[in-house]
Formats: C-alpha cells, sequence, structure tokens
C-alpha cells in the first residue's frame, strides 16, 4: 500500500477486502474488521480458523467468497488486484473486475492446480481437478497483466494462457530484516549446533517425512528447534515421539519479534519442501529473510528453488527433499564451513521495498490512461 501511495499520489484512493488473521489456531493475531486512512479503507472478514486441510480452508473460501462479493457489489474500481496463493481467491477477484468491467491484474504466488494434483487422493483429483483446471484457464485469460513470484510457474501458466502478459516481482526482504543484527551471542562452546525451522508444517513441507530420522541421526550432533503450525504437526510430534529422540523441540508460532530471538540463537536456518513435482516450481518467501539474517542456510528443496538458493545465496547446502541422511550431511557441511561470505548484493537486489515500488508502477500503468 505504502508503494502504491507513493507511485500513485495522495489522490489514489485504494479499496482492501481481506480476511482477519486466521491461518493458525495456536497464534490468531488481532486486528479490527475496517480501518480507513487517508483514502485507503481496509475491509476484513472473520472466517473460520483451520489447520490448512482441503475441507476446511474451502469451508473458510466459501465464507470469504460470500462476504466479499457481497461488499463489492456496486462499487467500481479503476483496476481490481487479486493476490492469490489459492485458485478460488483469484478466482473471486477476477468475477469481481468482470462484473463491474475493469482490468485484472493477477498475483500469482502458487500453482494451486498443480499443487493439488500431487496433494489430493485420487479419486478426489479426478473429481474436482478437471472443474478447477476450467476454472484456473479462465482467471488467467481474464487477466490483462499477470505477475508471478517464481519464474518456475511460467511455463505453466504459459501452456494455459499463452497470451498473457508476464512479469517476476518476486518475494522480497522487509526493511527491518535489514537492518536488525542477528549475530548469535557468544556462549562458553559446549552447546551443540542449532537448526532452526520456521514455517508451515504442513504436507506441502513434509517435515513429518525427514525430521524424525534426521534427528536420530543427529543426537549428540545438533539440535532441532521447529517453530510454527500446520496440518500436520500432531503427526510431526507423534512421529518425533516414536523416534525416542531428545534433540528437537517443537514451538507454536511467535509474534515476529520473538521470532528474531530465535534466529539470532540459530546457528543454521532451516527450510524444506515436501518430495512433489508442484514443489519444484516454487520460490518460497522464507528464503528471502532467511538470506537477510547472515546465517547459513539448509534446504531440502528440488528444482528451481534449488537452483536460485545455489546461484543467488552463499553459505548454502542443498540436499534432495525428504533425504534424512543429505540433511544430516548438509548440516555437516555448514558447521565444518559456516561462512556464507558477502550477501549485500542478494539484500540489495531483493528488497521489497524496491520490489514492490516496480510492481506498484506496473499496476498503476494496468489502469486507465
Amino acid at each position: 500500500m505504502d508503494a502504491l501511495r507513493a507511485e500513485g499520489g495522495q489522490n489514489l484512493e485504494i479499496d482492501v477486502v481481506t480476511t482477519l488473521p486466521n491461518r493458525y489456531q495456536s497464534h490468531l493475531a488481532e486486528a479490527p474488521l475496517f480501518e480507513e486512512v487517508d483514502g485507503l479503507r481496509i475491509q476484513r472478514i472473520g472466517l473460520p480458523s483451520h489447520q490448512s486441510g482441503f475441507v476446511d480452508q474451502a469451508a473458510a473460501f466459501a465464507a470469504f467468497a460470500r462476504h466479499g462479493s457481497g461488499r463489492t457489489k456496486g462499487q467500481h474500481w479503476d483496476v481490481v488486484v487479486a493476490t492469490s496463493s489459492r485458485l478460488m481467491t483469484a478466482a473471486l477477484g477476477a468475477h469481481i473486475a468482470n462484473r463491474m468491467n475493469a482490468p485484472l491484474y493477477l498475483d500469482v504466488r502458487d500453482l494451486f492446480t498443480d499443487t493439488m494434483s500431487d496433494l489430493l487422493p485420487g479419486s478426489l483429483a479426478a473429481t474436482v481437478l478437471p472443474v478447477f483446471r476450467w476454472l484456473e484457464a479462465r482467471t488467467f485469460k481474464a487477466a490483462r497483466a499477470i505477475n508471478v513470484v517464481s519464474r518456475g510457474f511460467l511455463p505453466h501458466i504459459r501452456k494455459i494462457a499463452p497470451n498473457g502478459n508476464f512479469r517476476t516481482y518476486t518475494n522480497g526482504i522487509d526493511d527491518e530484516f535489514l537492518t536488525e543484527n542477528f549475530a548469535k551471542n557468544p556462549g562458553d562452546g559446549t552447546e551443540l549446533p542449532l537448526i532452526v525451522y520456521a514455517g508451515n508444517m504442513g504436507e506441502g513441507q513434509g517435515l513429518h517425512h525427514v525430521i524424525p530420522e534426521a534427528a536420530r541421526l543427529l543426537q549428540g550432533k545438533a539440535r532441532l528447534r521447529l517453530i510454527g503450525d500446520g496440518g500436520k504437526r500432531v503427526e510431526l510430534a507423534k512421529a518425533v515421539s516414536d523416534a525416542g529422540v531428545t534433540n528437537v523441540e517443537i514451538l507454536d508460532a511467535v509474534p515476529r519479534l520473538e521470532l528474531y530471538a530465535h534466529y539470532r540463537a540459530a546457528d543454521i536456518l532451516f527450510m524444506h519442501l515436501n518430495d512433489h513435482s508442484a514443489f519444484h516450481k516454487v520460490l518460497p518467501s522464507k528464503l528471502f529473510e532467511y538470506g537477510a539474517t547472515s546465517k547459513p542456510i539448509l534446504a531440502g528443496v528440488a528444482g528451481y528453488p534449488a537452483e536460485f538458493l545455489q546461484t543467488q545465496l552463499s553459505g548454502v547446502a542443498v540436499f534432495p527433499p525428504c533425504d534424512a541422511q543429505g540433511m544430516v550431511a548438509g548440516i555437516d557441511q555448514l558447521v565444518a564451513n559456516p561462512d556464507v561470505g558477502d550477501r549485500q548484493a542478494f539484500c540489495e537486489q531483493y528488497s521489497r521495498t524496491a520490489i514492490m515500488r516496480e510492481m506498484a508502477r506496473d499496476i498503476l500503468a494496468a489502469g486507465p490512461k
């Protein structure tokens, strides 16, 4: 919003229709239902909390679509922007834009049908995917401009909308990450190296497939701290308990200031995606904030995110997803050589402020001339 205001001027009016924070039952932030200041109006819709499962996410979206469509009826904007990691949110934006005959600027943060084809059971996928693919094609073709946050998405989307008008504005690094000091406080040298993971704990991350065995192999060598929540957290905790390991702690999601303290305490920051072909195309936002900490990064990823990490960042060890022995080898590599080199160029290139400034200009250009 700040970038749009800076590029569009003080007379620019912006309406935002979004949800109240609802991602994790264990960590619900508070926000007002309505805010208005200097031409910016934010309407938030309350939804039931969920654990990232398919059914409860569908119910949450149905509530959002019903209220969102109702609150925008009879209004008109020069440009409709839909930013979506879920296809149905993008489709709702396309519906609203079509209803008011306004251009649609689509910001794509996930390939919904690609992911669902990997994650849904075969019978359910055969039933629902044809409908979703039809809706996906209709939505992409309706957009005047399509931004993708990962270049790995482009082959998929170009097959669906070959005449699409594409650009790539990635996720970025928030300003506070660029000014925060994440250096670890010197200890007495007796503690085992600490590997920290912060993020979702769902099927997409696949932590339950790799952590229990890796922790067993790392007993007496390293500690693992996992922070977050999600649909597979209970299964992950049970698998860790069944493995009989004592070097794993699983913590609830925390506010950002507390997260900074965990990052400072870390010797290595860890990220992982499940071994599905859809995740070979994504570019997780987490890698940008990890990159800004000047900490070594351990990543269980394949395809485009692996290529990005290995070409854009120093101080990185990449291993195949769900490979516990590969994870241990990566930790050994980073413990032996924790030097991350100079990441200043990375931080400058992927500053969120700079990226959003360019994207704001692009959004405004999609409107009336």
